[in-house]
């Protein structure tokens, strides 16, 4: 954990409750919408994350609505929590490719799994790079520069995938 004492997930959370006070499943698709395309974020992280930026009065607690949801807003000591995170660098980033794993492993395979970890991969990449591009060029388009710059990392990642499966052994 940082000196800010928030791990990614938690910072990334933060970082959405800016936007104003949400749910637990209002964040996750706030996460989905806004950071999908280049971080991941399970539902478990969410309501894990929560109670813990809670405890430490980064967030506080509203009102329950419907089916006894609970929105969370962010606090002054969450908003300077999150300004730290941001000032500190940004660490070693964990690439963890679970095709690249498998091509890894190629020889213990056969052409036909490997003809199928192949196909399945380059659908996902072409799909994600149209989802990618779309959601770029409408962040763009909204004026968000910055969102749209971290959505292109997420085109030129998609990019770079298709590029390399074009290369593997045994296509």
């Amino acid at each position: 954990m940082a000196e800010s004492g928030l791990n990614a997930t938690a910072a990334a959370l933060l970082g959405l409750l800016h936007e104003g006070p949400m749910t637990g499943g209002q964040l996750m698709a706030a996460a989905t919408r806004r950071l999908g395309p280049f971080w991941s974020m399970t539902r478990s992280q969410v309501y894990r994350e929560l109670p813990a930026l809670a405890d430490l009065g980064y967030v506080r607690l509203g009102k329950p609505g419907a089916r006894s949801s609970q929105p969370y807003a962010i606090t002054p000591a969450g908003k300077r929590a999150f300004a730290r995170w941001l000032a500190e660098p940004d660490g070693r980033e964990a690439l963890r490719n679970p095709v690249a794993l498998r091509v890894a492993f190629g020889a213990h395979q056969s052409p036909a799994q490997l003809q199928e970890l192949y196909e399945q991969a380059t659908e996902y990449h072409s799909a994600s790079l149209a989802d990618a591009r779309e959601r770029a060029k409408e962040t763009r388009k909204a004026g968000d520069e910055f969102g749209a710059a971290a959505l292109d990392f997420a085109v030129g990642y998609h990019k770079a995938a298709l590029s390399w499966l074009k290369s593997v052994p045994g296509k």
